[in-house]
């Protein structure tokens, strides 16, 4: 199952599309040239397949990893995506290694709001034991991924939490965390406007972080 879906990744490349898709990514990876509805359409049978076994074959995840075509990245990330409910706590050591190997953005917010957020909600000791490392850490994908693992926690965001994290980076002069600041603060003014109508207003931010953070206020 594993090899076969790899290998029908691998026929349906597209040497035409996969150079300006390699293009827009600043050429950081290659390409086999699949959109997604392209991937989707070829990988249903085995997310569906995959499903049922709910246990994480993370060799494959490796293998996929190791690939040097990007879209054996997407599918590992899929794979994991329809997977998430059955990840144990260990799991985030794993999550970890996939957010520190050919990182960047495309992977690691899917990751971030959709993996590791899911199993921080489930394992809570995990932020003290990843998130809050994560946040002062010096990889910037590892700050990144502290910021933006509850973009999807709604009414449910610890502001607290959120604060210190924003707090220990707010001074940071990299696009991708001040980005990933904004785009955290704009998702929770969604839930809790004034909240983050008073956090831009009391804390010194970088002006990409308040520019994308006001869009709804």
């Amino acid at each position: 199952m594993f090899n076969k879906i790899l290998q029908q990744f691998r026929c349906n490349h597209n040497p035409t599309q996969a150079e300006p898709m390699a293009k827009y990514m600043k050429n950081r990876f290659s390409y086999l040239g699949l959109s997604r509805p392209e991937r989707n359409t070829i990988q249903a049978g085995f997310l569906k397949e995959v499903k049922k076994e709910k246990e994480t074959n993370w060799e494959f995840v490796a293998q996929c990893w190791g690939l040097p075509e990007r879209e054996y990245q997407y599918l590992a990330v899929d794979y994991l995506i329809v997977l998430a409910t059955s990840l144990q706590k260990e799991d985030m050591a794993e999550l970890e290694l996939l957010i520190t190997q050919k990182s960047w953005w495309d992977t690691i917010d899917i990751i971030a709001a959709k993996l590791v957020g899911g199993l921080c909600k489930q394992y809570p000791e995990l932020i003290e034991d990843y998130i809050l490392p994560w946040a002062a850490s010096d990889n910037i994908w590892l700050v990144r991924t502290a910021i933006l693992f509850q973009l999807k926690y709604k009414q449910d965001t610890n502001t607290m939490l959120l604060t210190r994290i924003i707090l220990l980076n707010n001074n940071s002069q990299e696009f991708f965390i001040n980005k990933a600041i904004g785009w955290i603060l704009r998702e929770y003014s969604k839930s809790n406007q004034e909240w983050v109508k008073d956090f831009i207003a009391n804390n010194p931010l970088h002006p990409l972080s308040v520019r994308e953070g006001s869009k709804y206020l």
